[in-house]
């Protein structure tokens, strides 16, 4: 029983669906998954393990933010057995040619976070990258769906707030397509437990443009997001 989740051994998939938000954990397993029953309330963070085409999946809020995301990974790797972790969150586009609704598969990470720098005492900018056979289900899901993605890398940053906005425009002009805070940590830990990681997002801010999604427009996007994720989880 891990510090952070309070799960009983055996009560977690080995696939875990990541959303940041617990209620939007709670919504994807109510909507999704046969036989949904909460295995955690620690710190209402829940989760919840159900079944999706037979397979058994789990649910996991994790927070927002690269530290408290970091934490679920771990515990669900190192306690729990977990070998694939797809993250569903939302995301910040910052390329002109993207535009809110749309799908983002994350490629690989940038990141402002100092996380990786302590891990390799300094000396290495560790490149945190997708499992490629995941992507690649994804990918193929979205086909078999007729639903339009987008995969290149994202910005993980550590502020919300940020005093530098104009680094949006330098690092969309080197193919990053969007910001959001979790992905890096995702995929590190994911490599540091040789497990499979992935981060599918919408689109629900365009940050140039000053666009958003209306709550509305979100949970219905965020819909065809979940069902990418848990195509791909049991693919």
């Amino acid at each position: 029983m891990s510090t952070h989740i309070g799960a009983a051994p055996g009560e977690i998939a080995p696939r875990v669906l990541l959303p940041g938000d617990p209620q939007r954990a709670r919504w994807i397993a109510e909507t999704y998954l046969d036989g949904a029953r909460c295995y955690s309330t620690v710190r209402g963070m829940l989760g919840f393990t159900g079944t999706f085409g037979g397979e058994p999946v789990s649910v996991q809020g994790t927070g927002m933010g690269m530290p408290s995301a970091s934490i679920y990974c771990h515990e669900l790797l190192a306690e729990y057995g977990v070998r694939t972790l797809i993250r569903v969150g939302s995301c910040g586009a910052i390329r002109d040619d993207l535009a809110v609704r749309d799908l983002v598969a994350a490629s690989a990470a940038a990141t402002d976070s100092q996380m990786n720098r302590v891990r390799f005492d300094g000396l290495v900018d560790f490149a945190p990258v997708a499992d490629f056979p995941l992507l690649r289900a994804a990918v193929d899901a979205a086909a078999a769906r007729e639903v339009p993605v987008r995969v290149g890398p994202v910005f993980a940053s550590d502020a919300f707030y940020t005093d530098r906005p104009d680094l949006y425009g330098r690092l969309a002009e080197y193919g990053v397509l969007a910001v959001e805070m979790e992905s890096a940590a995702l995929y590190t830990v994911a490599a540091r437990f040789g497990a499979r990681a992935l981060t599918l997002l919408t689109v629900s801010d365009h940050l140039p443009r000053g666009e958003h999604l209306s709550s509305a427009d979100r949970e219905r996007t965020f819909g065809a997001m979940a069902e990418l994720a848990l195509a791909a989880a049991v693919a």
